[in-house]
């Protein structure tokens, strides 16, 4: 049965660490992992930031749009929650996260 079957001999060559073959899958896998650093953890902890800063910059008497569309004027800021006025004499109680993006001021009147 040998005839089927080539015979695989070992050959003796230098090792891999002599041969610097250790540094280059560690050089490849250090490229890979900066590119997708800067490409996609860097960005996205940018946003977060900037979102952190917009949050903490809500206040009394801005104008907010939350995830849900709802748009309407701060009236108390709390620590997790705003109160808001929809309309005059409609007020609703949302968290803090809930908030898609400040308005500038005014923008209500153009409505």
């Amino acid at each position: 049965m040998n005839f089927f079957i080539a015979e695989a001999w070992a050959q003796n060559g230098p090792s891999p660490e002599a041969t610097g073959s250790f540094w280059v899958p560690l050089l490849i896998f250090s490229t890979i992992f900066l590119v997708y650093y800067l490409l996609a953890i860097r960005p996205r902890l940018k946003r977060h930031k900037e979102r952190l800063r917009m949050l903490a910059s809500v206040s009394k008497g801005d104008e907010i749009v939350t995830n849900g569309g709802l748009w309407g004027r701060v009236l108390q800021v709390g620590d997790n929650f705003l109160l808001l006025e929809l309309t005059e004499g409609i007020e609703v109680k949302v968290e803090k996260g809930a908030v898609s993006r400040v308005l500038p001021k005014g923008t209500g009147k153009s409505l």
